[in-house]
Formats: C-alpha cells, sequence, structure tokens
C-alpha cells in the first residue's frame, strides 16, 4: 500500500517563507511526476506546481518566482520552498504523485497540511 505524507504547514506572516515536504512510502517502483495542489475552503482545489522525474518543473502564475519544487528520488520525497508568502497563499497544501506499484500506475493524495498566512 502507498502512502503520502505531508509535513511542514503552519502559521506564518505576511511575507515570510515555510517549507513542505512529502514523502511517499510503500511497494513503490517507480515515481512519476510529482505535484502540489492547494484548496482553500470554498474554493476549488488548483495546481500549485509540479515536477516530473526528470527535474521539470511548471508553476502556477500565482506563485512563479516564489515558491520552487523539488524532489529527492533517492528518498522519494518532494518539497515545497515557499518564500514572500501572502495571505491568499492560505489554504489546505496536497502533496500528488504518480507510482508505480506491481499493479500499474496510480494517482496517489495526501492527507493534506494547513498553511495559514496572517496579515
Amino acid at each position: 500500500q502507498v502512502q503520502l505524507v505531508e509535513s511542514g504547514g503552519g502559521l506564518v506572516q505576511a511575507g515570510g517563507s515555510l517549507r513542505l515536504s512529502c514523502a511517499a512510502s510503500g511497494n513503490i517502483f517507480t515515481i512519476n511526476d510529482m505535484s502540489w495542489y492547494r484548496q482553500d475552503s470554498g474554493k476549488q482545489r488548483e495546481l500549485v506546481g509540479i515536477i516530473t522525474n526528470g527535474g521539470t518543473t511548471n508553476y502556477a502564475d500565482s506563485v512563479k518566482g516564489r515558491f520552487t519544487i523539488s524532489r529527492d528520488n533517492a528518498k522519494n520525497m518532494v518539497y515545497l520552498q515557499m518564500k514572500s508568502l501572502k495571505p491568499e497563499d492560505t489554504a489546505v497544501y496536497y502533496c500528488n504523485a504518480e507510482i508505480r506499484t506491481r499493479f500499474g500506475p496510480f494517482r496517489y493524495w495526501g492527507q493534506g497540511t494547513q498553511v495559514t498566512v496572517s496579515s
């Protein structure tokens, strides 16, 4: 069974920084792309950024230049470094990954971690 577990959320003042981590565990053969989504209450879940297994990244316009995704393939981890945080970045942040097990490739979600940015 595959699990994604996020950590690193919390309360931060506007202009501050946070680093989120997401660890994948279980009977994993390979991990393809890994991504971060976020969802604020009453809003749709939106893609924040994505990183391929080759390291290519892409970001939502709202976070370009402020957020950076990275991954450690040896540890099956993905990170989201967030800088210059704004109150509108407040949301639950979810890790998502396409993971291949012996049953084939499937997309998995973490449980989410709350990020709150105060003004």
